[in-house]
């Protein structure tokens, strides 16, 4: 059962809450959003995946979150490890794409990102790729520059725009969330703490360089479900 917990008072009596599509509906125009699972002591993978942190609950979440967006921004190390495929269609609408991020284009043609999807991927690149590996994978994705020796993200947000794509939601890995915070392009995080203590030196939630100064955020609401907490919280600008 999921229980709302008020940030402005006490907690109402059997506060459940149904609609999760509403919980989380983003506002109109672009709007960059993540959604990461961690166990409480911080780790965002077991055995190398999330899949391990993940309840029935998140899950849930999961393809809600996907539901509300235009397209799907992940990082290619992630794509890979956790053998991404094609997005679902939600309430008869079409599938968002996946976009990945890839300077290297080390990205299988006939990985199932690629062949298992209702809709052409994305794969955000450099200008300086591999010209062998960009015609390979141009035969199955959308295959466009976003800056010249590494991904600049705030060019790669704006080529996704300008196809209709404004609603992103980015399903990491933690590099790539870094980047997307020191661009300055976060609106909203959606984080869901699971009961669990995972140990180990596992990848943190953001990676790369420091983000200096740190970005404040505002806690919209936290919900609870057979003890994994749901935290949505929004960036605090200016």
């Amino acid at each position: 059962m999921r229980r709302l917990f008020p940030l402005d008072g006490p907690v109402v009596e059997d506060p459940v809450v149904e609609d999760w599509a509403a919980a989380y509906a983003p506002p109109p125009g672009r709007h960059v959003r993540a959604n990461f699972v961690v166990s409480t002591d911080g780790a965002t993978t077991v055995a190398g995946v999330s899949a391990g942190l993940s309840g029935p609950a998140d899950r849930e979440l999961f393809h809600v979150l996907r539901s509300l967006a235009d397209v799907i921004l992940v990082g290619a190390t992630t794509a890979r490890r956790e053998n991404y495929g094609g997005a679902r269609g939600y309430g008869g609408r079409t599938p968002p794409p996946v976009a990945v991020v890839s300077r290297s284009l080390d990205l299988d043609p006939e990985a199932r990102l690629f062949t298992e999807t209702a809709v052409r991927p994305w794969v955000l690149t450099v200008a300086s790729a591999p010209p062998d590996r960009r015609t390979a994978l141009s035969r199955v994705a959308h295959v466009v520059d976003a800056g010249e020796h590494s991904v600049d993200i705030a060019t790669a947000l704006d080529l996704l725009s300008a196809e209709g794509l404004d609603r992103v939601l980015c399903e990491g890995g933690p590099h790539l969330l870094g980047d997307v915070v020191a661009a300055g392009a976060l609106d909203d995080l959606c984080l869901s703490v699971a009961p669990l203590l995972a140990g180990g030196a596992g990848d943190r939630l953001l990676a790369g360089v420091p983000i200096v100064p740190p970005v404040p955020l505002r806690i919209e609401h936290v919900l609870e479900d057979e003890g994994t907490l749901f935290l949505r919280l929004s960036t605090v600008r200016g």
